[in-house]
C-alpha cells in the first residue's frame, strides 16, 4: 500500500496526516500532533522555535517507522510570510520573528504602496516579509550582510531534510517580493529597496520533486523518503482542496486567518483592487487566490486563553448563541491583531465608537462570532463588485468549518448556501500536490472530486 505523508505546521498547532488511496477515496489518518505557539526570546521579541518544531516533523516521521507505514513522499506546508535568514553553513543568522511581533510598526518603504501593489498585487499588510527584511535592513544589518539565504519558514524545513535549496512558489508571493505577472522574484523592487538579491532562491512550483533525505536524517527516522513541494503556504494548500469544481463559489481557509476569496486565472493589480485591500497570492499551477485577510478565529483563540481554557470551542459557541447582545465590531482594525488582552481590546472598541460593551464569556464570544459573520457579508459583496459575479455558495474550509454556530450565522447574514469541510483541509491540499506529482490523479479537478467523495462535507442554507 503506498502512503503519502502531509506535515502541516500551524501558528497554533502542527500535525502529520498519513494518506493512502482505496476505491478513488483519500483515507486518512492523523499520526502525529504537536502544539504551537511564537514566544518572547531575551529581548522580549516575540519567535519561533524552529529548532523543537523540526524535532516535532522527526518524531512524526519516527511514528510512521514505528507503525509500518512509510510514505513514498512528504511535503510540509506552514503559514506565510515568516522567514529565517541562514549564513554560508546553513546555521541562522538571527531569530526567526513572528509576523504578530510589532517591530515592523511604523516602517516605512522608499516605494509608494501604489507601485509596490501595481507589480506584486499584495495586500498591504505591516507584517509582510518585505517590511520584515526593511526593518532588519535599517535596525539589523548585520543579519543581512551575514545572510547567504533567506529561506521562508516550508524551504528552511526542506532545507534541513534534504539539504537541498529551493523556494517554493505560493510561499514566496506572501512577501511582496514577487511579480504577480511573471510569477518571479522582482528584481527591480529588490534593487530599490537595497535588499542582496543573492539571497533569494529560485523558485520552483507545487508538485517539484525536490529530492530523498540527507543520509544522516533517512538514518535517524528509519527511512528514506522523496520530498515532494506542496502549495507550502497553508492557504493555497486549502484552496488546493476545495471539494467542488464549481467556478462560481466564494472559500474562505477558516482557522487563525479567515482567507476569503475566489480563483482567478490572472491578478487583477488595479488601483481600485489596491483601494479595496485584496491580494493577488499565488495558487497551484499559477492560478490567483484573490482574497482578503479577515482576522479570523484568533479573536475566540484568545478570548478562550484568556478564559484559562475552561471552555471548548463548542462550549463557547453554544453560550454566544444563548447569549442577547447585538453588538458589531470591525474585525479589520488592527488593535485586534496582537493585543495585551482581547476581552481588554473588544472593550476599548466598543468604548470608542459608543456601542454596548459585553460582559459575559458568551457576549464576548457572540460579538466576536456576529462581527466575523459580517465582515464575511461585506467582503462577499466586494469581491462581487470587482469581478463582476454573483457568488451563490461560500466554502468554508479548515478548523473553522467546524464552528456550526459561525456557519449559519455566515449562511444568515450573506444569504448564500454554506458548504462546510473538510476540517483538514490544508493537509488535503498537501497531500493532492503529492498525488498529482505521483501520478495517482490527472488533473486537480481529479483530484478534488476525489476529496469531496472522502470527507463529509455539511450544508447550511
Amino acid at each position: 500500500m503506498k502512503y503519502y505523508l502531509a506535515i502541516d505546521i500551524g501558528a497554533s498547532s502542527g500535525r502529520h496526516i498519513l494518506c493512502h488511496l482505496d476505491v478513488g477515496r483519500l483515507v486518512t489518518e492523523e499520526i502525529h500532533r504537536f502544539p504551537n505557539g511564537a514566544r518572547k526570546n531575551a529581548d522580549g521579541v516575540l519567535c519561533w522555535d524552529v529548532g523543537r518544531l523540526f524535532s516535532e516533523i522527526l518524531a512524526g516521521m519516527k511514528k510512521c517507522r514505528d507503525a509500518g507505514k512509510i510514505p513514498v513522499s512528504m511535503g510540509i506546508d506552514t503559514w506565510g510570510v515568516d522567514f529565517v535568514l541562514t549564513d554560508a553553513s546553513g546555521a541562522l543568522v538571527g531569530d526567526s520573528v513572528s509576523y504578530r511581533d510589532r517591530r515592523t510598526d511604523g516602517v516605512k518603504l522608499c516605494l509608494s504602496d501604489e507601485s509596490l501593489y501595481a507589480a506584486t498585487g499584495i495586500q498591504k499588510q505591516k507584517f509582510n516579509t518585505v517590511y520584515q527584511l526593511a526593518y532588519l535592513k535599517e535596525k539589523f544589518p548585520e543579519q543581512l550582510r551575514k545572510a547567504e539565504r533567506m529561506r521562508m519558514l516550508p524551504d528552511y524545513f526542506v532545507f534541513l531534510l534534504t539539504g537541498k535549496t529551493v523556494q517554493e512558489y505560493t510561499n514566496a508571493t506572501t512577501t511582496g517580493l514577487v511579480n504577480a505577472k511573471a510569477c518571479d522574484w522582482d528584481w527591480k523592487i529588490m534593487e530599490a529597496l537595497g535588499l542582496p538579491e543573492t539571497i533569494f532562491s529560485e523558485i520552483f512550483s507545487p508538485g517539484t520533486l525536490v529530492g530523498g533525505l540527507k543520509p544522516e536524517i533517512a538514518a535517524e527516522v528509519g527511512f528514506d523518503t522523496k520530498v515532494v513541494l506542496t502549495a507550502s503556504h497553508d492557504t493555497a494548500s486549502a484552496v488546493m482542496a476545495i471539494p467542488s469544481n464549481r467556478d462560481d463559489i466564494l472559500y474562505i481557509s477558516s482557522g487563525t486567518w479567515s482567507l476569503m476569496g475566489v480563483e482567478r486565472p490572472s491578478p487583477d493589480c488595479s488601483k481600485e483592487s489596491a483601494a479595496h485591500n485584496f491580494t493577488n497570492e499565488g495558487g497551484y499551477a499559477h492560478r490567483y487566490r484573490y482574497l482578503k485577510n479577515i482576522m479570523g478565529l484568533w479573536m475566540i483563540q484568545q478570548l478562550r486563553h484568556e478564559l484559562d481554557d475552561r471552555y471548548s470551542f463548542a462550549e463557547l459557541c453554544r453560550m454566544a448563541e444563548d447569549s442577547g447582545i447585538d453588538t458589531l465590531i470591525d474585525c479589520g482594525d488592527e488593535m485586534f491583531l496582537a493585543p495585551v488582552s482581547m476581552k481588554g481590546a473588544i472593550e476599548t472598541y466598543c468604548g470608542r465608537h459608543g456601542l454596548e460593551s459585553p460582559v459575559t464569556a458568551g457576549e464576548f464570544a457572540r460579538v466576536i462570532y456576529r462581527s466575523l459573520a459580517l465582515c464575511y457579508r461585506n467582503t462577499a459583496e466586494e469581491i462581487e463588485r470587482m469581478t463582476g459575479r454573483a457568488y451563490p455558495a461560500i466554502h468554508i474550509l479548515g478548523g473553522g468549518s467546524q464552528a456550526d454556530y459561525l456557519n449559519r450565522l455566515t449562511a444568515e447574514f450573506t444569504g448564500k448556501t454554506v458548504y462546510a469541510g473538510p476540517a483538514e483541509a490544508t493537509a488535503y491540499g498537501n497531500l493532492a500536490a503529492q498525488l498529482l506529482a505521483d501520478g495517482a490523479f490527472g488533473s486537480l479537478s481529479d483530484v478534488r472530486e476525489a476529496i469531496g467523495k472522502s470527507c463529509g462535507i455539511k450544508k447550511y442554507s
